[in-house]
């Protein structure tokens, strides 16, 4: 518990309610003090500094600011108790009187002579006690249009008036259901939308102004209140026109049926031309002597008690919720200063420009170097696609279980017969036991076309692979500059085309080498010839001999020999021909993967060493006539945002500088 001058005490703003208890309030009914409060000097301080924050509008950075936000049904008697707080008179008359959110700023202001003008649209319009409400309406017609629409954009009224209490509330617009003549249709929508966006920050106070002529649960402004507090622990109700409807009404403010938490303060509506001071004084004398009134606690009734406790209410709720604003102005303003130093500096000569590119294409070869070539993947910690190594490995392991899983690298399939087949169309008039060469080249060139075109279909896979990795290096670091990235992205397709030609031509080369001869100097060659030829006699003897229709050999597996009997006469010379391909066949699949591998090493290190950073330059050269200030000028959008963080910046700084002082004031306030 704060205990404060004139004997008042405050139950901190927790998480039940906070209640005020004031030991002079029956004292201040009778004599008719100003409704100024004696500690309005310790408030001050605390209120100009969020109102200047609510001027920065600082709320744009998604700070939320403690706000005293007044909302009640229409024709509920808002007008009344503000005009009676401030001591001036408010816009009157039929239907929606407030059309825009009303930020009033009272201030207790020592001299005779009060101080009131109006902040709206970046500019100040001085007035009067005697034309204030003129120019409130015409203000409000500047900013929501002539006629009856209303507007989400604040209209602020500065009040300096000696007497009044150090307050700063915002009036929204009276809830209203049904639209009238000029009214937009959902005039419902509209006013419900402003409200609900001004009470659901938790520091938000919401003072709901409820009639006494009607059943509370049954109005709207209470719904909505509940919607957003439902325990009530930061509404307060004030109940205007208890002199209209006097009978029940202690029972309905302390029967409290729609959770209320920081209580209730009956009011009287001033009536007609009475004065300000003639207005306090008949309510005191209402509440003192009417025969149902009267028995209301008098800590719940009259305007100086509702002030003193908006009062009170306001102190606490800006000290608890400052050094929060602090910490959270400090956090953007330092995550604002971060992202902005993170951003390229703007370039103001060819050599910073010159610098600029260098640097990124630079960074752009580098990255390419640790995730193409060496590795290295802590810039794509959770990409994997980026995880260029691996994912090459992973599509040459599938490249290699591709080709020795085809069709052609199956040797049980069709056995014996393309062997066969080919030896009867190679026979010669020659000595019956010599092996045509041009049978095994026949057979290898047949059997090497039919995948031919795998490795030229892994080659398109591979490139386009790297092409997404390329393209997507470069964009990332030439994001700030629009005209560069298009450069880039252009000189990124066009390099990997051309080699993605040059594999294909390699490819291509390669295979019609590996149909053009046989040859290889690896001694598993003839090793494994040799461990196949041991399985020919046991095979002969399981085929013409037993009648098997299927034999398993060594090496090959379960091969149908059904049809083979009938060419006893080529079945040897057929055998080791098939054989001889079977040892050789495996030699060539090798050479298909180990060749692709090194190319595709190669290329890959060709192309982030040396042709990368060629085709970019002769990109620009050739299309911008190596203009690469232009290509170098920042996007709208980088731009904008380098304005937005700027504005931010500046708008947090400003926040910052003026919260400088108050948290000594804060602690001298709790003292």
């Amino acid at each position: 518990m704060a205990s404060y001058e004139n004997g008042q005490e405050l139950v901190e703003y927790g998480e039940d309610s906070l209640a005020v208890v004031n030991e002079e309030e029956d004292a201040n009914m009778e004599t008719h003090v100003p409704i100024v409060s004696s500690y309005n000097d310790h408030i001050r301080p605390l209120l100009d500094a969020v109102d200047k924050l609510r001027h920065l509008m600082v709320m744009k950075e998604g700070i939320q600011l403690p706000t005293i936000v007044v909302v009640g049904d229409q024709s509920a008697g808002k007008s009344s108790v503000l005009e009676s707080l401030a001591g001036i008179n408010l816009p009157r008359g039929q239907g929606i009187c407030t059309r825009v959110p009303l930020v009033m700023r009272l201030q207790h202001y020592p001299s005779l002579a009060p101080e009131l003008f109006l902040e709206f649209n970046g500019k100040i319009v001085h007035t009067d006690e005697a034309r204030v409400a003129d120019a409130i309406n015409v203000a409000t017609d500047e900013i929501a249009g002539d006629g009856k629409g209303i507007s989400n954009t604040p209209l602020t009224l500065v009040v300096k008036k000696k007497g009044v209490p150090d307050l700063t509330m915002i009036d929204l617009p009276g809830i209203t259901r049904v639209p009238v003549h000029g009214q937009p249709a959902d005039i419902y929508e509209q006013i419900a939308g402003i409200i609900m966006g001004y009470i659901r920050p938790e520091e938000s106070i919401i003072l709901n102004v409820l009639s006494a002529t009607v059943d509370f649960p049954t109005c709207e402004s209470i719904r909505m209140s509940q919607q957003v507090d439902k325990t009530g622990e930061r509404t307060l109700a004030v109940v205007t026109k208890s002199d209209k409807a006097p009978e029940g009404l202690l029972e309905k403010v302390t029967a409290d049926d729609v959770n209320i938490g920081l209580g209730y303060v009956c009011v009287r509506n001033r009536i007609g031309d009475e004065s300000y001071e003639d207005a306090r004084k008949e309510e005191a004398k209402l509440f003192r002597s009417h025969p149902l009134l009267s028995r209301i606690d008098k800590s719940m009734v009259g305007i100086p008690v509702l002030a003193q406790k908006l009062t009170q209410i306001q102190a606490i709720i800006i000290a608890r919720c400052l050094p929060d604003i602090v910490r959270k102005i400090n956090e953007k303003l330092n995550a604002s200063i971060s992202e902005l130093n993170r951003m390229p500096k703007t370039l103001s000569s060819p050599a910073e420009v010159m610098t600029a590119f260098m640097g990124i294409v630079g960074s752009a070869k580098e990255s390419l170097k640790k995730i193409l070539i060496r590795g290295e993947f802590d810039e794509y910690l959770d990409d994997h696609h980026m995880h260029c190594t691996a994912r090459l490995v992973e599509m040459l392991n599938l490249y290699s279980n591709e080709l020795h899983n085809c069709p052609e690298s199956d040797p049980r399939r069709n056995f014996l017969m393309e062997e066969i087949s080919v030896l009867e169309e190679s026979r010669g008039i020659e000595l019956p036991n010599f092996l045509p060469r041009t049978a095994f080249l026949s057979i290898l060139q047949r059997k090497v076309g039919r995948i031919s075109r795998m490795p030229i279909d892994f080659v398109e896979k591979i490139w386009a692979y790297i092409e997404s990795v390329v393209v997507s290096v470069l964009m990332h670091h030439s994001e700030n500059y629009f005209q560069l990235q298009l450069s880039t992205r252009r000189a990124g397709h066009n390099l990997i085309s051309k080699m993605k030609e040059q594999s294909i031509s390699w490819v291509t080369e390669m295979v019609e080498m590996e149909k053009m001869t046989d040859y290889t100097c690896s001694p598993d060659y003839m090793s494994e010839w040799n461990k196949l030829m041991e399985k020919q006699d046991t095979f002969r003897y399981t085929t013409l001999t037993q009648g098997y229709s299927s034999a398993e050999i060594e090496g090959i597996g379960v091969v149908e020999v059904g049809d083979i009997r009938a060419y006893q006469n080529v079945l040897h010379q057929a055998f080791d021909l098939k054989m001889r391909m079977t040892a050789y066949w495996k030699i060539v699949l090798r050479r298909l993967v180990d060749s692709m591998a090194l190319h595709l090493q190669f290329s890959v290190q060709n192309l982030v060493n040396k042709e990368m950073e060629k085709e970019i330059i002769s990109e620009l050269i050739s299309n911008h006539g190596g203009s690469i200030e232009r290509m170098l000028e920042e996007s709208p959008s980088v731009a904008g945002k380098r304005e937005k963080l700027n504005v931010s910046i500046k708008l947090l700084g400003e926040s910052k500088k003026v919260l400088g002082n108050i948290m000594d004031k804060i602690a001298t306030y709790s003292d």
